[in-house]
């Protein structure tokens, strides 16, 4: 047995990482199952690209409302209960929708309330379970610990959309049905977590406070220069967003096809984790990231250019690919230059950056494909991830100089 799978076997064997990582792995599932049907349910009501850029918002928006708030809980309660509150909303939430869906009460209002519901919650349950792994996992196995539970949750993204597409097509109540049944084993899991929790001086509320996971984050350029690049990068490229209308009206795929093109990106990012965790970054890291970046601007242009469905899979499984990268490297910054009384308000905030990113992003590339239409969203959301990578270049000539994952 190598040195990889004795790490990776001491990783699984460590105590609570496993219920850490199934309750990741079953969220994401569920989820996965829920936004499968939900886009493709509110598409195919209103045929409309503004449905769908809706979808998008009433996901970010709570986030942005509640970033400051969420990071001051993570960092003074103990984070599994705040995990087991969130996955039983996020289950109940499903079980209701699978309940509308049967008596045929869900309409595309009903979609985008619940939407708003659950943007709320994972507002909450992404950061704090973010900032739980490193008080289970200790600082010599975090990095392996990250890698490890990336490849499982890119597996999930795989399976989830393709399962979320086919019980789709079997019946519209089963993937609500399914998520919820799959949101209560990740609570299980959650509160499953055996460690200790020490509880942190609860400093006053202060507007100091309140924003110290943004002068933190301020205060190391990298760390702004990583964490920014991927929000306006993402941000642009959003083409996935439109992913209801390529496969209905450009591919002319049905749901099991909506099913494959959602996946191919975690497919594509699945195989790029499980390369970096065998093979990991170890010079050139900031520069390698950049060029990823622009890679994944140039797929995107890929994918609104094509007419078929073989490379227009072909292209999402480049932009996974490339997308990891950038997400390794702002993960394991995130994680090892945080302290641990900090990193409820630092995840917050780069939680912020993500969900700004992807639902900010859905809702600038519907937008833009309601007046222009896909093809050309796509393209020119392509091209300005290529000059944002151009540009982060010149503004942070530190990121170009970072060599490794640890400085």
């Amino acid at each position: 047995m190598d040195n990889y799978r004795v790490q990776q076997d001491s990783v699984l064997r460590h105590p609570g990482y496993l219920n850490f990582a199934g309750s990741r792995v079953f969220s994401s599932l569920s989820f996965q199952c829920v936004a499968i049907a939900m886009g493709w349910m509110i598409y195919d009501q209103t045929h409309s690209a503004f449905a769908l850029a809706l979808v998008g918002l009433c996901q970010f928006l709570p986030m942005v409302v509640l970033t400051f708030i969420v990071g001051h809980v993570a960092d003074r309660f103990d984070r599994r209960r705040i995990g087991l509150v969130c996955q039983l909303i996020l289950a109940t939430v499903s079980a209701v929708l699978a309940v509308a869906t049967w008596q045929n009460w869900l309409t595309p209002a009903g979609i985008l309330v619940a939407v708003t519901i659950m943007g709320a919650t994972v507002a909450f349950e992404r950061p704090t379970m973010a900032a739980l792994l490193p008080s289970i996992m200790p600082a010599s196995m975090l990095q392996r610990a990250v890698a490890t539970s990336t490849s499982m949750m890119q597996t999930a993204l795989i399976v989830g959309p393709s399962l979320g597409g086919i019980l789709y097509g079997v019946d519209p109540v089963a993937p609500f049905a399914v998520a919820a049944v799959l949101f209560a084993a990740a609570s299980l899991n959650v509160i499953s977590i055996k460690m200790k929790w020490t509880p942190t001086k609860r400093e006053p509320v202060t507007l100091a406070s309140v924003f110290a996971g943004v002068s933190f984050i301020k205060s190391r350029p990298v760390m702004l220069g990583t964490i920014s690049l991927d929000l306006f990068a993402v941000l642009l490229g959003g083409a996935t967003a439109l992913l209801p209308m390529f496969a209905s009206d450009i591919l002319h795929a049905g749901p099991w096809g909506l099913g494959l093109l959602r996946a191919a990106p975690a497919i594509g990012a699945l195989t790029m984790s499980i390369v970096l965790a065998r093979r990991p970054l170890t010079s050139q890291v900031g520069a390698k990231m950049l060029v990823a970046v622009a890679v994944f601007g140039v797929a995107t242009i890929v994918f609104a250019l094509s007419t078929n469905i073989a490379l227009s899979i072909a292209a999402l499984l480049v932009v996974g690919a490339s997308d990891t990268v950038s997400v390794v490297v702002r993960s394991s910054l995130v994680q090892l230059l945080t302290p641990d009384t900090m990193r409820g308000r630092v995840n917050a905030v780069n939680s912020l950056f993500i969900g700004t990113s992807n639902q900010l992003g859905e809702f600038e590339s519907g937008m833009l494909a309601g007046v222009m239409g896909p093809v050309a969203a796509g393209v020119i959301g392509g091209v300005g991830t290529i000059v944002v990578v151009l540009l982060w270049a010149r503004l942070f000539p530190d990121l170009r100089k970072v060599n490794s994952l640890q400085g």
